[in-house]
């Protein structure tokens, strides 16, 4: 997406924020990193709020800010009546729903029977694309036919790279490498993982080449593996090979 042609009157700070946190998000969801894409939730709702801000008031800030109180922010926007309607109504409801589940739900606080961080990140990530769209349909510098296709390019349902069934975990495209494989499955684990399901993961029937594979990634500091090579864990070097693979589609 061409952030210039997308926002041509937003300044660059502005339009370049709204892109970075809407792709974090992205990335994160397809990553089942649940938090961080919730926590990018709030930062976006921010950078949304500061351009419908600036919308209304015919001038704006060179890049975003938080205001005091986010909620009651949103509901003053709701005074505007001169910008288009979803600026003056649906939007801010949603970035103040937005909000709630970055500061009440799972992701901000630790507790309950059963962790709502999944389900929360469907609806920010279902929200967040949506208030992408109408900020495209309202800005956009392009064609109506060109804005539809951004439009439907957004709001199109996205398959995450790992399924997580209730006993097993599997990578959705076959043909990467094994070793992509292996970190995309790890870097879905917030701690050390059993070699032996890791083996089941990846379904690969030659336990030896696996063991063999996992102490090279090892030695290059992409996971660590226990000293008895029963458990292994992936570390930052790895996580930034598993970015690289959700954002640009490349093998890590």
């Amino acid at each position: 997406m061409d952030a210039a042609k997308l926002f041509p009157l937003l300044p660059t700070g502005l339009r370049a924020a709204l892109l970075d946190e809407f792709r974090r998000m992205v990335q994160n969801y397809l990553e089942r990193r649940w938090s961080p894409a919730e926590l990018s939730g709030g930062r976006f709702s921010e950078v949304v709020w500061t351009i419908l801000d600036g919308h209304a008031k015919g001038s704006y800030p060179a890049s975003p800010s938080k205001p005091r109180d986010l909620v009651a922010a949103c509901r003053a926007l709701e005074s505007n009546s001169h910008v288009p309607r979803s600026f003056q109504i649906l939007i801010p409801r949603l970035l103040t729903a937005l909000y709630e589940i970055r500061n009440n739900r799972g992701v901000g606080h630790v507790g309950g029977d059963v962790n709502p961080n999944h389900m929360d990140s469907n609806a920010v990530l279902g929200m967040s694309s949506w208030v992408m769209a109408e900020l495209v349909r309202v800005f956009h510098g392009l064609t109506v036919p060109e804005a539809q296709q951004i439009v439907d390019s957004i709001v199109e349902p996205r398959m995450p790279l790992v399924w997580s069934g209730p006993a097993t975990k599997r990578v959705l495209d076959p043909t990467l490498p094994l070793q992509a494989q292996v970190l995309l499955l790890l870097a879905t684990e917030p701690g050390d993982v059993a070699v032996s399901d890791l083996l089941v993961w990846c379904d690969c029937p030659d336990k030896g080449y696996f063991s063999r594979l996992l102490r090279r990634l090892h030695k290059q500091r992409l996971i660590e593996l226990s000293l008895d090579e029963a458990r292994a864990q992936i570390l930052p070097p790895g996580t930034a090979r598993v970015a690289v693979l959700a954002g640009k589609g490349t093998a890590a």
